[in-house]
C-alpha cells in the first residue's frame, strides 16, 4: 500500500462527490487510499459513507478552537499526521484558511458547480438560472485563498434551458461532478498535472484538459 497516495477529504454535507471518489478507488481506476474524513458537521451523512467503507472519519468543529487560524492548522495537522498528498474538498461548505494552503500548495483540490470565473461563491446553478446561460456546468480547481480562484484544472459544460431551475440545473451539473472529479484526482494520482502560474498544465490528450463532453474513467 506504501506506492499508493494518501488523500484528506474534507466535506460537510451529504458526500456524493466523495461516494463517486470513494467507487472510483475501489474499482481501481484511482491508484490512491482515503486516509481520512475531516468534517465540521457532526450530522454529516459523509460520515456514514466512512462507516459503509471503513474509512476514518473525524469531526473537527471551528467553535472548538480559538479562532479560524488554529482551526485549519488543526485540520493540517491531522493531515499530515496521516501522510495525505492530496487534499479533496466534496462539499466542505467553508472558505479554506492560510494555515492549511500554507502546508498543502497546488495540493487542495476542490469542485464548483459553474464555469469559472462566472458564478464564484455559493449556489453558483441558481447564479447561472438567473442570469439566464445557455451552457453552465462545473470546475475542478486548485484551492488558493480566495472565493474560488483557483487555477483552474478541468471544466466540463450542460445546456442550460430556459425553463431550469436551481434544482433541475443542479442535478443536472452534478452528474458531470461525478465523472470530472475523481478523473481530475487521478490525473494528480499519476503525476499528470503542473501548474505554471495560473495555468495547469496536463499531459497527455487534449482531450484530458478540457471536457465538454467527459467521458469518465469507468
Amino acid at each position: 500500500m506504501s506506492d499508493l497516495m494518501n488523500i484528506g477529504v474534507l466535506a460537510s454535507g451529504r458526500g456524493s462527490n466523495f461516494q463517486s471518489i470513494i467507487d472510483n478507488i475501489e474499482a481501481g481506476h484511482i491508484k490512491a487510499v482515503i486516509s481520512v474524513l475531516i468534517t465540521d458537521n457532526p450530522d454529516a451523512y459523509a460520515i456514514e459513507r466512512c462507516r459503509k467503507h471503513n474509512i476514518e472519519s473525524l469531526v473537527l468543529k471551528p467553535g472548538d478552537f480559538p479562532d479560524r487560524n488554529r482551526y485549519y492548522s488543526g485540520v493540517a495537522d491531522e493531515l499530515v499526521k496521516r501522510g495525505v498528498g492530496l487534499v479533496v474538498l466534496a462539499g466542505f461548505m467553508r472558505v479554506v484558511g492560510k494555515a492549511l494552503i500554507d502546508i498543502f500548495p497546488n495540493r487542495i483540490m476542490n469542485i464548483h458547480p459553474a464555469l469559472l470565473p462566472s458564478f464564484p461563491g455559493l449556489h453558483g446553478q441558481k447564479q447561472a438560472v438567473d442570469y439566464g446561460v445557455k451552457l453552465a456546468g462545473c470546475t475542478v480547481h486548485f484551492v488558493d485563498e480566495g472565493v474560488d480562484t483557483g487555477p483552474i484544472i478541468i471544466q466540463a459544460a450542460v445546456p442550460a434551458y430556459h425553463d431550469d431551475t436551481e434544482d433541475s440545473l443542479s442535478e443536472r451539473i452534478l452528474r458531470k461532478e461525478h465523472l470530472v472529479f475523481p478523473y481530475a484526482i487521478r490525473l494528480f494520482t499519476e503525476n499528470r498535472i503542473k501548474v505554471n502560474g495560473r495555468k495547469v498544465i496536463v499531459d497527455g490528450n487534449r482531450e484530458d484538459q478540457s471536457m465538454i463532453n467527459p467521458p469518465g474513467i469507468k
